[in-house]
Order: C-alpha cells, then sequence, then structure tokens
C-alpha cells in the first residue's frame, strides 16, 4: 500500500499529438493521420509499455466524430482503445485540440451545446471500454488556443486583433466549464487536466516602456484561463477548484520571450540571463490555486532531448523538495511531430519517423530513452510495466525522498 499514492499509475506519461484544426490555408489537417498514429496504434503503445509508461495522452477528434444534428461516430479511436487496452496504457482524453466542426462559430452560444453534448457522447463512448481512472482535457491551451486562432490568424477562427483573442478565450473557457460537467454526468469520478503554457514574457532591453504589458502577460494573461476555470475571474461561467482539478503545466524553451508589439513573441536564447528557472515557474502556477500538478508537456528538440530531460527532472525535483503536489511529467510526443508551418520533422519524440517507402517506421532516441531510464531507477520507478500496472498508483513519497535526496538547485540552465 502507498504512504502518498499518486494519481496516475506512472510518473512519467506520454502522449500523441492529435491537432486536427482548419489551417490558415484553409485545409483540415490531421495530426493523428500525418504521423501515422492511426495506423500503427499498436506499435506505439507497446513503445509506451516498454518504456514503463502507464498513462498517454490521446485525442477524440472532433471535427471527424461529429456528424451534426448530435450523431458522432467514434469508429476512428476504436483501434486506440484496442492498443492501450492491450498494452495496459490509460488515456488522457484530449477532446478539443485546437480543432472544431466545419461550419461551427466558436463565438455562439451553439459552441457550447454542441460541446458539451460532444463531451458528454465522448464519455459515454469511452468510459465503459477503458479501464478507470478516467482524465479528460476538455480544451487543449486555452491560451495558446486563443492566441493561434484569435491574434495570430493561424487557424480557425482566424482573428487577427487582441480583442478577438480575449473574446475567444472566455468563449474556450465557457464551453470546457460545460465540456466538464457534462463528462462528470456521466462519470461522476472523472478526473480533469487543463493544459496550458508556462509563460514569461520580459521586455527588450532597450525598451522600458514595453515592461508593465511584458509583465501582464507573464503575471495574468498566462493565468487567465486557469483563474476563469477555477472560478477566480469570471465566477458567472460556473467556474470551481474542482472543475479546474488538475493544472497541466506545459514547459518548453520558447515559453520564455521577449515581449513584441505585434505576432508571436521572440523566444529568448539559451543563455539570457532573464530566463526564470522552471521551478520558480512552476511555483508562481502552485501559489495561485494549490492544486495537484503535472507538466503537461515538455520535450527537448533533437540531439538535445536527453539533456532537456535532465534540466526538467531537476527543475521538477527542486520543485518537490519544496513541496509542491508535482504528479508526473509527460514526455510529449510519443512520436515525432511535423512543425505546423514547414513541415519539416521536428525531432521532438521519444521515436523519430523514418519515411520508409511511405511507412514512417519508429525509431526511439537512445540518448533520450537512457535518460529515462536513468530517472525511473533514481525515482524507484518501474521501467518496464507488469501485468497490472493498475495495482499500485505512484508511490510519490519516493519522488518526495528523491527530491529530498539529491536537492537540486533552481538554475537558468535550460540549453
Amino acid at each position: 500500500m502507498a504512504k502518498r499514492p499518486g494519481l496516475f499509475p506512472t510518473f512519467f506519461l506520454s502522449g500523441f499529438e492529435c491537432s486536427t484544426f482548419l489551417w490558415k490555408d484553409g485545409k483540415r489537417r490531421n495530426l493523428i493521420a500525418e504521423t501515422q498514429h492511426d495506423r500503427y496504434a499498436h506499435e506505439d503503445y507497446r513503445i509506451l509499455h516498454d518504456l514503463g509508461i502507464a498513462v498517454a495522452r490521446e485525442g477524440i477528434p472532433w471535427p471527424l466524430v461529429d456528424r451534426g444534428a448530435a450523431a458522432y461516430d467514434f469508429a476512428l479511436i476504436d483501434p486506440m482503445i484496442e492498443a492501450m487496452n492491450a498494452a495496459k496504457v490509460i488515456p488522457v482524453w484530449d477532446l478539443c485540440h485546437y480543432g472544431y466542426p466545419d461550419g461551427l462559430d466558436p463565438f455562439s452560444e451553439e459552441f457550447i451545446i454542441r460541446f458539451a453534448d460532444y463531451c458528454r457522447k465522448s464519455a459515454e463512448y469511452v468510459v465503459p471500454k477503458i479501464r478507470g481512472p478516467h482524465f479528460f482535457t476538455p480544451i487543449n491551451e486555452i491560451t495558446f488556443f486563443s492566441f493561434c486562432g484569435g491574434e495570430w490568424g493561424w487557424v480557425a477562427p482566424y482573428c487577427k486583433t487582441r480583442d478577438e483573442r480575449m473574446r475567444l478565450r472566455l468563449a474556450l473557457c465557457r464551453a470546457a466549464i460545460a465540456g466538464v460537467k457534462a463528462i462528470r454526468e456521466v462519470e461522476p469520478e472523472a478526473r480533469m487536466i487543463h493544459m496550458d503554457p508556462l509563460i514569461q514574457v520580459v521586455a527588450p532591453r532597450d525598451r522600458p516602456d514595453q515592461i508593465a504589458a511584458a509583465e501582464h502577460e507573464t503575471c495574468v494573461d498566462t493565468f487567465l484561463a486557469w483563474d476563469i476555470l477555477c472560478g477566480k475571474e469570471h465566477p458567472e461561467f460556473g467556474g470551481s477548484p474542482d472543475i479546474l482539478d488538475i493544472v497541466g503545466a506545459n514547459n518548453y524553451s520558447f515559453g520564455q520571450m521577449e515581449y513584441r508589439e505585434s505576432g508571436p513573441h521572440a523566444a529568448l536564447p539559451p543563455d539570457d540571463d532573464r530566463i526564470k528557472p522552471l521551478c520558480d515557474l512552476l511555483q508562481s502556477v502552485w501559489e495561485r490555486y494549490r492544486r495537484p500538478m503535472i507538466i503537461g508537456e515538455t520535450s527537448g528538440m533533437g540531439q538535445g532531448r536527453a539533456a532537456w530531460l535532465r534540466d526538467v527532472m531537476e527543475e521538477s525535483l527542486a520543485a518537490v523538495d519544496r513541496g509542491m503536489d508535482l504528479q508526473g511529467i509527460c514526455l510529449f510526443p510519443a512520436v515525432d511531430m511535423p512543425d505546423w508551418h514547414t513541415g519539416q520533422w521536428l525531432h521532438n519524440g521519444i521515436c523519430d519517423l523514418i519515411d520508409d517507402n511511405c511507412r514512417l517506421t519508429r525509431h526511439p532516441a537512445a540518448d533520450y530513452v537512457e535518460e529515462l531510464r536513468r530517472w525511473q531507477k533514481e525515482l524507484n520507478r518501474v521501467t518496464v510495466l507488469d501485468e497490472d500496472p493498475f495495482s499500485d498508483p505512484v508511490e510519490l513519497q519516493d519522488v518526495i525522498e528523491a527530491a529530498g535526496r539529491l536537492k537540486h538547485t533552481p538554475d537558468r540552465n535550460w540549453s
């Protein structure tokens, strides 16, 4: 019996890129198909099983399963369900990963009604087919979604002003709250993980006039969606701590940026002295909500993946040693994904994808896997799933004791 049982069967999680947005060229993208996860789900989940990872973020593609008039066809996800059951991996279901059905206005009341119905029907479909506990992310990265669809015009609804970005974020928050309530009508014990990026924005060194705007993005804008979901802001939407539930803080190097008045901000270089340690960013989330947390996505690039994981783990254990309730770290994605803009493979997955006569073969990044194994052993975690990975949840006391033993000091080094 665990002294301090965690929420998940393993401390390390993973997941699969599952965006289904309408891109700025007007064409619908389907990253599940582009990475061939739909074709090789059994192989993908077997990889996670053999790596000792028993939780994975998996998408239900709303635009593809919604047939209109409250009709749905969930057959698309049957291969994933079969594969995860065979590999003894449980999902965190992503229900809206930047994509929504054609012709639906996200600013309308109809959007909220249809999203809630879709969430309810999704839960009715998957809960009986998957061993619990059951985890859902109703709308992925509400803050980032509101930027790329509300201000930058990358994805539908193709808006391009800050006011429209704010309107879209409020609409997405209202829909997410309605979605949580609909899911819990089906499964009252379902847990929610709301993902959004960890952000720090600084003013250019020669623009002190932009300090206030940069600080507003760091200290207010970063948290607004989570604030609404937990009821701190716009309580009329129905948010509460139970709605927010688990905070998924996504951590990438480009989350620390220099302010730009228009368009995306500029990522800080690794040697910039304005970078904040990841541990400090996590502490700002912890102090604000006091909810269980995970790092909902994180990955390095190319040859830097192992070093990135080492830095993330050192910072995360420093956070645990400060008393934060960090329940897990999601190495995302499990298999490589293309850059949305260029189509080039990012080489940020646990496995690279190599085109072999139109078949994308999976090739584990050896140094990344070796670093994962090292930390699994350091934390007394499994390296391969046993016959019943659900029989015992993560023993968080092992993680806490490792954090106390190793005593990592937070630093700015995330190169």
